[in-house]
């Protein structure tokens, strides 16, 4: 499926169910937060406060299903192929369709998606272990706190990717000019200094072999909200589910900066 068009509408007859990466080459896609109106400001904030995990793209009207800027068609309820839903800040459900939890309150926040700044990696020559061996990428909740913003505040969450250290130092040049795609990794080696003892167990993904010539570089990961709302409660958040993201009409081109 090459078509941002043609994926959300097989997603939204419920003939794609899996990961959205490589699909729509060339296209964005977004995380996605979905939260009741009492708490959006809130969270607009800890978004603004958090660039680098939580880079917004689009904000929805309180209740509107739509997203105009990132696609004539698109709808939140129905086009993300799987969905994680949270009450009280515990994970209560998985589900493919949000049009029976669909309410007049809720306000959706899209964030970049690192598939862009990886397209770009990998046409430079940068090849992506975990797209090569068809799983989903690494993700590790941190010890390291985001910026709080009233009721958000919790671990940033990253994802891992390994390179030799000449290919890292490309991978850090590229990756620095979408900033709108989380940019350049937050940390690079020892993942004990943040926290994450084990590679071998993410948090969230699949686990990705690092060789012995290899760096682990680390990015700042769209699922951060996800760790937040642990801490923060809210009565509803729905998200994707890892890997499972929104693809929109938005051409990763226009995220990068010269």
């Amino acid at each position: 499926m090459n078509h941002p068009r043609e994926v959300r509408r097989a997603i939204r007859a419920g003939r794609h169910r899996g990961h959205t990466a490589g699909l729509a080459p060339g296209h964005v896609q977004g995380n996605v937060c979905i939260l009741p109106r009492e708490y959006a400001e809130e969270f607009r904030l800890f978004c603004e406060r958090n660039p680098k995990p939580c880079p917004l793209l689009a904000l929805s009207k309180p209740g509107d299903p739509r997203l105009p800027e990132l696609g004539e068609d698109l709808d939140i309820r129905t086009d993300v192929p799987r969905y994680r839903v949270f009450r009280d800040g515990v994970q209560s459900e998985e589900v493919t369709d949000l049009r029976d939890l669909w309410r007049s309150d809720l306000v959706t926040f899209v964030l970049g998606c690192s598939f862009s700044f990886e397209e770009a990696l990998m046409k430079a020559g940068l090849p992506l272990r975990y797209v090569e061996e068809g799983t989903n990428v690494p993700m590790y909740r941190t010890n390291v706190d985001t910026a709080p913003a009233g009721r958000f505040r919790g671990k940033l969450v990253v994802s891992m990717r390994p390179f030799k250290p000449a290919a890292a130092i490309r991978a850090i040049e590229i990756t620095s000019r979408y900033p709108r795609v989380h940019g350049a990794p937050v940390h690079i080696g020892r993942p004990d200094l943040i926290g994450i003892e084990d590679l071998a167990r993410p948090w969230a993904g699949d686990p990705t072999e690092v060789r012995e010539d290899e760096l682990p570089l680390f990015w700042a990961c769209g699922i951060t909200p996800q760790s937040v709302v642990l801490e923060a409660k809210p009565t509803l958040c729905i998200t994707h589910a890892p890997g499972h993201m929104l693809v929109t009409d938005l051409e990763n081109a226009s995220l990068g900066e010269r």
